[in-house]
Formats: structure tokens, C-alpha cells, sequence
């Protein structure tokens, strides 16, 4: 049931992160505190075409993460645009542990044997207290006061709102999220996603 009457957002729109330094070598990044890993020549040219295609939103606030990835690609895809930005550490890609910086498909073989609230050996995050963690920063967007919010994040919580938002829990695989691609929630359908992801984390199971 939403929790939302009326809320001040009336809608978001969703993007994971262009082609990143990290992205293109398919290594995995879930620690800002690490250098580098801002966007290739292709991603900045994907953050330009997703400014185009957003250039007659009326976007009011734009979301990010704390990574650089997600920080340039907001930049890029609003040039010229005076949008106040707001950082939410709690849209932060998942933490890899001891994956960190390492390849994509290790973490994935992993993952694909993990159950849901297994932690990520070396001190990484369960992807279940992720998916908390997403809620978390979805309810702050929906607290927020201005209209409409462009939120450039990273694949997982983009997919993991999306699949929520039409009634489907998160999964031990997930379907890609393209870079840049915009995705449209209203604010009705990211409450009820938030919804759905917090009850799924109190007691995840994969299907």
C-alpha cells in the first residue's frame, strides 16, 4: 500500500551511468573512495545523447551517486542547464568486497551461487541491504520538493526500481540496463517500488 498521498515529486527519471573507464574493461567499481573511473569518449557522447533527449523535461533537481561515473554524466546530459544536484550516497552501487576492481564475471559467478542475504565475501554488501539501501534513497527522492528529478545512478537499483515498480522482486540475475537509457517512474510508481523492495529485503528469497 503507498505511503505517499500526494507527494511534492510528482515523477523521476532514472538513468543508470554511461560507458566509464571501469565499465568498458567490465571491472567492477563499489567504492567512490577509489580513483578514476569516470567516463570514456563514448560515454561522454552517451551523456550528450541523453541530454537531448531529455532537453524539453522539465527537470528541476538532478540525483546522483557519489561515483564520478554518475556525477559526469548528470553534468554532461544537463549542460547548460541551471538544476540544483543532490548527492545520495544511498544509490551507490552494491559493495563488491573482495571483487572489488576485479572482473564482472567473477563477481557473477559468485553471485549466480549466492543466496540473497549472503554478504559479498571481503566486507562486501548482501543484495539484500542493498536493495534497503535503494529504498532508502528512492523515500528521500519522493521527500523531495521539486517536480521532476533526473536520478543517474548505476545498473542494479535502476533495474531492481523498474522490476519493482510492475511487481517484480529482485532476482539472482538481472536483465542489463543500457548506459544512459532514460527510464520513467511517477512518484506513485517509485513509492510502490520502494515499497516492494523493503519488504522483499525483510525476508529475500530468489525465485
Amino acid at each position: 500500500m503507498s505511503r505517499v498521498a500526494s507527494p511534492p515529486v510528482e515523477a523521476v527519471i532514472l538513468a543508470r551511468h554511461a560507458e566509464s573507464e571501469f565499465s568498458v574493461l567490465g571491472l567492477v567499481s563499489g567504492d567512490p573512495a577509489v580513483a578514476g573511473g569516470g567516463l570514456t569518449p563514448a560515454g561522454r557522447e552517451q551523456a550528450r545523447e541523453l541530454g537531448r533527449a531529455l532537453a524539453a523535461e522539465p527537470i528541476d533537481l538532478a540525483v546522483t551517486s557519489e561515483f564520478l561515473r554518475a556525477r559526469e554524466t548528470a553534468s554532461i546530459a544537463l549542460e547548460g542547464r541551471d538544476v540544483p544536484r543532490l548527492v545520495l550516497p544511498e544509490l551507490n552501487d552494491i559493495r563488491f568486497g573482495r571483487y572489488e576492481g576485479g572482473l564482472l564475471t567473477d563477481y557473477r559467478e559468485w553471485a549466480r551461487r549466492a543466496g540473497p542475504s549472503d554478504d559479498c565475501p571481503g566486507g562486501g554488501e548482501s543484495r539484500a541491504d542493498a536493495a534497503s539501501r535503494f529504498a532508502l534513497g528512492f523515500r528521500a527522492i519522493l521527500a523531495r520538493p521539486e517536480r521532476l528529478a533526473l536520478v543517474v545512478c548505476h545498473g542494479l537499483p535502476v533495474r531492481y526500481a523498474a522490476n519493482a515498480a510492475v511487481g517484480r522482486d529482485p532476482s539472482s540475475t538481472i536483465d542489463p540496463v543500457e548506459y544512459a537509457e532514460a527510464y520513467r517512474l511517477s512518484a506513485e510508481e517509485l513509492d510502490e517500488a520502494a515499497d516492494r523492495l523493503e519488504h522483499w529485503a525483510a525476508a529475500p528469497f530468489f525465485v
